[in-house]
């Protein structure tokens, strides 16, 4: 257990230092769609200080346009209560769409079509990289000896979202439009913020087919989070559609946060177009608290986390009229 749920609520951070580390792992097996090779830079943050031992892993997956850098105020608050989370950079998808471009990133993004390669590669990156540090656990001792990869979480924004509900069991279209599974069965739990319902690739009469299918398959503990304001600023998604994803979950223990007034960019750590939001500092206080309780429960074991989050009562008194949540476990 990574926090003491009864007198720690809301602390600034955890009791370890974060400290941090970056590189790239290159699969020379995959190619992108201009022909160079898959390369996935990371930047891995962890804890360090005395008493670090056993610490559970979390991928991030970035959205459109994104790179490893965002969402750090995330991931040094869980890294600090002793946690190893590793950002990953998805070329094609990533912020190479806009950089060096004139105007707006999003206005340029918005003028540019993502190829379904591009897309499975993004995909396919989370398996890759977990592959990965396996051998980078034994490059780098320091680190590694802390990397608990039987504690294995994914999470995402947007982008991330989806993906990190594809690797969780949702199905997706392959290049032909056929639905396919990419899921990884080392990944424990998992958390999507601004969840995607990924029906876009199919025809109107195969989605309303299949709509509640594709979610029947995600079987790990899945905690999604949007705001009533958390419309896509690329096209105009609205937040209802986003609890599509929650709704049509069925086989897996579940829960949805809904942050009155929250936004899109909450979780990136940014803005980009969007105005200054008020409650920005609020609603980033509260996805760091309900994200390490999600860890904490389903990665820690911690029942004194669970306890707090079932008991709605006392996580409602810490949410107060600025969101609610839905449990079902």
């Amino acid at each position: 257990m990574s926090i003491f749920w009864s007198n720690q609520i809301d602390s600034e951070s955890g009791p370890y230092k974060v400290l941090i580390k970056r590189g790239e792992f290159i699969d020379p097996s995959r190619r992108n769609d201009d022909g160079s090779t898959r390369v996935v830079p990371y930047k891995l943050y962890y804890p360090s200080g005395d008493g670090v031992t056993s610490c559970p892993v979390i991928l991030w997956s970035h959205g459109l346009g994104g790179s490893r850098d965002g969402a750090s105020f995330l991931a040094r608050y869980v890294a600090s209560f002793g946690y190893v989370i590793v950002h990953m950079t998805h070329f094609g998808t990533d912020s190479s769409l806009w950089e060096g471009q004139q105007g707006h990133p999003w206005d340029v993004i918005k003028g540019i079509k993502i190829t379904r390669t591009t897309t499975l590669n993004r995909y396919k990156d989370v398996s890759f990289v977990i592959d990965q540090l396996y051998g980078w656990i034994k490059e780098n001792p320091d680190v590694g000896a802390i990397m608990d990869m039987t504690r294995l979480g994914l999470c995402g924004h947007s982008f991330g979202a989806i993906t990190t509900q594809v690797a969780a069991g949702q199905l997706t279209p392959d290049e032909d439009g056929q639905l396919m599974g990419l899921r990884e069965p080392r990944v424990k739990a998992a958390i999507a913020y601004s969840p995607v319902p990924g029906t876009s690739h199919l025809s109107k009469d195969t989605e309303e087919a299949t709509r509640s299918n594709i979610y029947k398959s995600i079987s790990i503990p899945m905690l999604h989070m949007t705001g009533t304001d958390d419309s896509s600023p690329l096209n105009g998604i609205g937040y209802e559609s986003r609890l599509l994803v929650y709704e049509n979950t069925v086989n897996a223990p579940k829960a949805l946060l809904v942050k009155h007034g929250g936004d899109h960019m909450v979780y990136n750590g940014t803005r980009g177009a969007l105005a200054a939001n008020p409650l920005r500092d609020r609603h980033e206080c509260i996805v760091r608290m309900i994200s390490l309780a999600w860890w904490d429960a389903w990665l820690c074991g911690s029942e004194a986390a669970k306890s707090w989050l079932l008991e709605s009562d006392r996580v409602q008194g810490y949410l107060r009229a600025d969101a609610d949540l839905k449990v079902q476990f």
